[in-house]
């Protein structure tokens, strides 16, 4: 019987040894848990994208040549922005979650300009009173410089 409680011993500590080879260390799991959230913001971040980019595509000109060209300035000037649609408009969000800027359709209003906003979730605070939203006509390459520099600014 001695042999019999030995190889039943055997057999437990094979066990025993097997499942603790299997688990995962606290820093493993934590690494997990990070990947999942980088892949669940990835994929939050491609379904944002193509709701914005879909939203433009249904804008009549010119306000159409204007989104596409400020989708691409604010991702190049803001890259840790999430675009996501705010209110049927193209929109950027912070790692929180928070519209920081988003685009209005002169059409959408039926108004004579566009206009690029800010929420309070912007850091533009500039003294007692700055200017939240710009009246768009069109995009120069002063304009361009100047939206630039205010999404960094937003975003610091």
């Amino acid at each position: 019987m001695t042999s019999g409680k030995n190889s039943q011993e055997s057999t437990a500590n094979t066990r025993t040894a097997g499942k603790k080879a299997r688990e995962f260390t606290d820093e493993e799991r934590a690494a997990m848990r990070e990947r999942a959230q980088e892949l669940k913001a990835e994929a939050a971040r491609a379904n944002g994208e193509s709701a914005v980019l879909a939203k433009i595509a249904e804008m009549p000109e010119p306000d159409r040549a204007m989104a596409t060209r400020l989708h691409a300035l604010i991702m190049a000037s803001a890259p840790a922005l999430t675009p996501k649609t705010w209110y049927g408009m193209p929109a950027y969000a912070n790692k929180d979650g928070k519209v920081v800027c988003f685009f209005q359709s002169a059409h959408k209003f039926n108004t004579r300009y566009a206009t690029l906003g800010f929420s309070d979730a912007a850091n533009l605070d500039d003294g007692a009173m700055w200017p939240t939203s710009f009246a768009l006509k069109e995009l120069t390459a002063i304009e361009e410089t100047q939206i630039s520099a205010l999404v960094k600014k937003a975003v610091s």
